[in-house]
């Protein structure tokens, strides 16, 4: 099949990419970083290099591909202008009109946990918008909206009041965290890029469900402090140390919602009736290369 992908070679995108080349496809990676055209050449795919926000470029990448998978890429949450809300829209626009005009069939669009819900899930009300704009193409175009739930490499988030202060400072996590690995969700898109017949249909991803106490523990264990904690506190203690560190006060109000949704289970109702099996990759796993991290930044 003649796949392309968006996402350029990050945590999902590389691992997508070996997968589907290994699988004997011909993929297409698209990437904003004129620098990462090498890198994509070295894996056997074929780099194509511009700006999402240009739908003509979009389309121009989608020609003649069997399968898509789109995603927004990360913003920066610390750039005082941005409407994260309207980036999130504007690209679903922009790939709406690409899979339109390069007459695209299948589609894997990378979505999130509470991406049906139109208010109440913070940031994630992006992701919503890109799947309401995508469901409304024809019939005739399979999309599938993959819903992964909580990263991994959100923890990343957490490691000054690790070092600080041997704590996790969380308003969520007395219930079951549902985490997941980058590696598991590129498995689940790959499976569905390569299954052409699909229906408009949702497939969640979950790699393993913790609480937060859980998380901390065996964190806490791979770093050699085992008696990491997990301290749950206000929405507004999150949202002020969010602010104090510089982010957008609008992102993270919306962040704070975010895991507030978690916490209430606003968020995860759809999931837990719709849940699948749980991925290969273990916080055991992880905990590895957050370690590395770790121990390289401090």
């Amino acid at each position: 099949m003649k796949i392309t992908i968006t996402g350029s070679l990050g945590h999902i995108g590389k691992p997508l990419t070996k997968k589907l080349i290994d699988q004997g496809h011909e993929v297409t990676v698209v990437s904003s970083n004129p620098s990462r055209g090498a890198s994509i050449q070295k894996m056997g795919a074929v780099p194509s290099i511009g700006n999402l926000e240009d739908s003509s470029f979009l389309t121009d990448s989608f020609m003649g591909a069997d399968a898509v998978f789109t995603m927004v890429p990360p913003n920066n949450y610390f750039d005082q202008g941005l409407d994260l809300i309207a980036y999130y829209a504007g690209l679903g626009k922009n790939y709406a009109i690409a899979i339109s005009k390069a007459n695209i069939k299948r589609v894997v669009n990378l979505s999130t946990i509470g991406g049906h819900l139109e208010k109440g899930n913070g940031i994630l009300k992006g992701a919503y918008h890109v799947e309401q704009t995508l469901n409304t193409l024809p019939t005739e175009v399979a999309i599938t909206h993959i819903r992964p739930t909580s990263f991994y490499y959100n923890l990343f988030g957490y490691m000054e009041t690790i070092k600080s202060e041997g704590e996790i400072f969380a308003n969520h996590g007395s219930k079951p965290i549902p985490w997941v690995s980058p590696l598991d969700i590129a498995q689940s898109v790959a499976e569905e890029l390569t299954h052409i017949n699909a229906d408009t249909r949702v497939r969640y991803v979950v790699s393993e469900e913790l609480t937060g106490s859980e998380t901390a523990h065996i964190l806490g264990q791979a770093l050699g402090i085992p008696d990491l904690s997990w301290q749950i506190v206000s929405d507004d203690m999150v949202s002020d140390h969010l602010k104090s560190i510089g982010m957008n006060p609008n992102i993270a109000e919306g962040l704070t919602e975010m895991y507030a949704a978690l916490q209430t289970g606003l968020l995860t109702e759809h999931y837990q009736k719709n849940k699948p099996e749980p991925g290969k990759v273990k916080l055991t796993d992880f905990a590895q290369e957050f370690v590395q991290v770790y121990r390289n930044n401090h």
